[in-house]
C-alpha cells in the first residue's frame, strides 16, 4: 500500500512528484527546498533558508501525525558545504538524541537556485 500525502502548508510538487509517499510503517518525503509555500517563492538568506527547508518537511510530517522525532533518515545537499555547520545549528534546535541518520552533499545546482534540499524519511511507529 503506497499513499500519497500532501498539505497546502508546503509548497506544491514543481515536477513528476509527491510531496511524500507513505506506506504502513515509513513515510518518504521529497527533496523540500526553502519554498514559502503561500508565495512559493525562495525565502532570502542562508540560515532563512536552511528553517524553511525544514519547517516544509516538518509541516509534511504533521500531515501524518509525525514530528521530527520519527525521522530516521535525511539526505542534505547544499550548494556551499562551507554552509554546513549552519545546518548542524538549526538542526539543534528541532532534533533530539538519538539524531538521524544523514548524508550531507555538495552540489552546483537545486533547484529554483535553492541554497538547500533536504529529502526525509519517517518510520510511523517508534
Amino acid at each position: 500500500m503506497k499513499k500519497e500525502i500532501k498539505t497546502s502548508n508546503a509548497p506544491e510538487a514543481i515536477g513528476t512528484y509527491s510531496q511524500a509517499i507513505a506506506t504502513e510503517s515509513l513515510l518518504f518525503i521529497s527533496g523540500q527546498i526553502p519554498l514559502d509555500p503561500k508565495t512559493m517563492n525562495l525565502v532570502d538568506g542562508i540560515e532563512n533558508q536552511i528553517r524553511q527547508t525544514f519547517l516544509n518537511v516538518e509541516n509534511i510530517l504533521k500531515e501524518e501525525n509525525l514530528a521530527f522525532e520519527n525521522v530516521v533518515k535525511l539526505t542534505i545537499l547544499l550548494d556551499d558545504l562551507d554552509n554546513f555547520e549552519l545546518v548542524n545549528e538549526v538542526m539543534t534546535d528541532l532534533f533530539q538524541k538519538p539524531y538521524p541518520a544523514r548524508a550531507a552533499y555538495e552540489v552546483s545546482k537545486l533547484p529554483k537556485n535553492s541554497s538547500i534540499e533536504i529529502e526525509t524519511i519517517a518510520v510511523k511507529i517508534l
